[in-house]
């Protein structure tokens, strides 16, 4: 059959007649028993016997440039095959794909940057070789210290232009109470728990890259490109992938230097970054510093909102942290500026890590909010109720759904905020906080083909990736769904370039769009069906593997007759997405206990409720809300990466000092979902889940610590040296 292409939004009349009831269900995980089991191969996992094995060398430097390399002592190691440096398409100036716009190549952009590659027997030969090759580089500027860099106010990076609607300064001077505050936040690393790994392969001239990636279709293009052959000569395969938030979401230089490798020695090539050198060859989230301005009058009602901030980036990167975005929409007020300025560092490049922008620029936001609600005497969430906009404060677009409202009630309700009071329990202070989440909502293009066999079984096949999101799952439910299926009818190939082209798992715009995708394919099928069946589709009634039309029931099985169905469905943005402004909204409620004596924080109790518009899978979707929550938690009281400005080396890049929330300092979360199907978003309903978790859950940690020893803090992470000053005086 042809394709289907849908390129605005719509409810599909299919799904919404649909029988089987599987959508929003917590169906398990359907390649959980591969992953228990250990069937589930991962991009490091199993290789053919002649693998060798491959180590990067990276810059000995933080700025600068490579004079010469020396192998002579990696060389004379036992079990080394090759040390490869002098090939052309090693570009040593950068940290990332990007560098192969560069003739200057000898450029040293930051400490550890990918200089030559070793390849040897085994893995341990690999990496101690690589330590015995000598760089011997010339210094450069050295600038590691944002604080004696200047700011850069006119600048073309990123995808977020300043805003300024109003008269900021005039609303500001003239408001009855206002104010100003600035806060920073540090330097984190994405931290998959999954290294960045890749087993790589020629075969007459065609490249396979098993990898661990996030978008494996644009990985396919620009492994192309760095290495100067057709995309079609490279097939990118990444069937399970253990978590990327942001970080795999390009092609790492270690890729394109095993890809390299390979080709040189004429053998298949592993390759897996230690965690501390991942910290140098897989981008960072920039440290920030925010400035919020708010005037308002003595009832709350907001008229000027400014959200200012300062980021990083390498000379060698475009990406910068779009601090101000999840604040764009989330408040009224008539005059608002928002920007975001630079400063160049000699560091590894900054990029998406997850929730760019409002990960972070929520703990200002919602920050502030606190401070505002405080001084003004007012319930947090009465001021947030106040200044809930009608309609989209910057462009003036209506929502296509917003249940930001609900998600305050319910959670407030749930979470017993009317009844909350701060007491204290021996050595310990118990504070409560709450914050507002938002995540803007996107939908791609993205393709997915589906096949109704002989056997009455359906296939979806599609290049989407699953990060550990529960993609399998909510592909065979839509298409479940959609056909009248049980899952277990519905198998799910994805991972593999070869497939159709889909979004990939970024910006929480994977499920959105390959689903719609999924449906628009399904919607075809059943078209034919109906043709099947001298019916009209609305007319078809499926469930349990049964189509039902003009009281005649017949098996799929026995309707394709030999004659399989194949449709792909195509779904992209469209009118709605221009007519609208689409955002997934929650609210989070957070208890803690502050320790008077040590300056101890441990948080007791975490709640949220969230609009996603339609829910795929309760089940997987609460996961990922609860990973955010976790991770907002651990930002907020533990994650920073230190910078030495001396030398340009992170003094913590990896677990042993970089610290993650671990078992013993999450408690108790619950989730919870105000569902609205959103008819705007795509022909699923269904809005980003993915990142907005992690939205505004660190704000709502810091506001419960001051509401429990009224210290605020605003330098991030809260650790308890920041307390201890100013606990004595309680």
């Amino acid at each position: 059959m042809t394709d289907s292409i849908m390129d605005r939004a719509h409810r599909s009349d299919a799904l919404t007649r649909a029988r089987q009831a599987l959508l929003g269900q917590p169906v398990p995980r359907i390649e959980g028993p591969a992953k228990v089991t250990g069937t589930a191969r991962y991009a490091y996992e199993g290789a053919p016997a002649d693998i060798a094995y491959a180590a990067i060398v990276g810059a000995p430097i933080g700025s600068g440039r490579v004079i010469r390399i020396d192998t002579t002592a990696a060389a004379a190691l036992p079990g080394v095959i090759a040390i490869i440096h002098d090939d052309p398409r090693i570009v040593t100036g950068g940290s990332n794909s990007q560098a192969a716009a560069h003739s200057d190549t000898d450029t040293i952009f930051h400490y550890g940057q990918p200089v030559a590659i070793v390849v040897a027997e085994d893995q341990a030969i690999a990496r101690d070789a690589a330590t015995r090759v000598v760089v011997h580089a010339e210094p450069g500027r050295d600038r590691f210290d944002a604080a004696a860099q200047p700011v850069q106010t006119d600048h073309d990076l990123g995808f977020l232009p300043s805003i300024d609607i109003g008269d900021l300064d005039a609303a500001l001077a003239g408001a009855e109470v206002t104010l100003d505050a600035r806060y920073t936040t540090p330097v984190h690393f994405p931290a998959a728990l999954e290294p960045h790994a890749s087993t790589v392969s020629w075969d007459a001239g065609r490249l396979t890259v098993r990898t661990s990636n996030q978008v494996i279709g644009a990985a396919s293009a620009t492994i192309a490109t760095a290495l100067g052959i057709d995309k079609g000569d490279v097939r990118v395969l990444a069937p399970f992938v253990g978590g990327g938030f942001g970080g795999k979401t390009g092609v790492g230089p270690e890729v394109i230097f095993a890809a390299i490798a390979a080709e040189r020695i004429g053998r298949p090539v592993k390759i897996a970054l230690p965690r501390a050198q991942t910290a140098y060859l897989v981008h960072h989230r920039s440290a920030t510093t925010q400035r919020v301005r708010i005037g308002a009058s003595r009832d709350g009602r907001i008229t000027a909102f400014a959200h200012e901030g300062v980021a990083a980036q390498n000379d060698d990167a475009r990406f910068l942290e779009p601090i101000p975005f999840g604040s764009l929409p989330l408040y009224a007020g008539a005059n608002r500026r928002f920007r975001t300025d630079l400063i160049r560092l000699d560091l590894p490049a900054t990029g998406a890590v997850r929730a760019p922008g409002e990960a972070i620029g929520t703990f200002a936001v919602e920050c502030a909010m606190d401070e505002l609600a405080g001084r003004l005497g007012i319930d947090p969430i009465a001021l947030r109720r106040i200044n809930e906009p009608a309609v989209d404060p910057v462009n003036g677009k209506p929502f296509s759904t917003r249940r930001l409202l609900d998600c305050y009630d319910e959670g407030a309700r749930r979470f017993g905020w009317d009844r909350r009071r701060k007491r204290r329990e021996g050595e310990w202070l118990i504070g409560h906080g709450m914050a507002a989440a938002l995540r803007g909502n996107f939908t791609v293009k993205a393709s997915a083909r589906v096949r109704l066999g002989t056997d009455g079984r359906a296939t979806v096949e599609c290049d989407m990736t699953d990060i550990g999101t529960g993609t399998y799952t909510i592909l065979a439910q839509t298409a479940g769904e959609m056909l009248g299926l049980p899952v277990a009818s519905v198998d799910v190939r994805i991972g593999d370039s070869d497939l159709p082209a889909s979004a990939g798992s970024g910006g929480s715009f994977g499920a959105g769009s390959a689903c719609s995708a999924t449906v628009l394919a399904c919607e075809d099928i059943i078209t034919e069906l109906a043709r099947r069946m001298n019916a009209a589709p609305e007319d078809l009634s499926l469930h349990d593997g049964c189509v039902t039309a003009g009281g005649r029931s017949v098996a799929l099985a026995d309707l394709i007759r030999g004659d399989p169905i194949v449709a792909t469905g195509t779904t992209g943005p469209g009118a709605e997405t221009k007519r609208t402004s689409q955002a997934s909204h929650g609210a989070h409620f957070v208890e803690v206990a502050v320790n008077a004596v040590t300056g101890e924080v441990r948080v007791h109790r975490m709640l949220g409720v969230f609009d996603i518009g339609r829910v795929l899978n309760a089940k997987t979707a609460a996961s990922q809300l609860i990973g955010g929550m976790v991770w907002g938690l651990s930002y907020a009281l533990g994650e920073a990466a230190v910078v030495d400005t001396r030398s340009g080396h992170f003094a913590n890049p990896d677990f042993g000092e970089y610290h993650v929330a671990v078992h013993a300092d999450v408690p108790r979360i619950e989730v919870h979902f105000i569902e609205e199907i959103d008819d705007s978003a795509n022909p699923v309903g269904a809005k980003g889940v993915g990142e907005l978790g992690i939205s505004g859950a660190g704000a709502a940690v810091a506001n419960a610590i001051c509401d429990a020893c009224g210290i605020r803090v605003r330098d991030f992470p809260v650790t308890l040296d920041k307390l201890l000053a100013d606990l004595p005086n309680l």
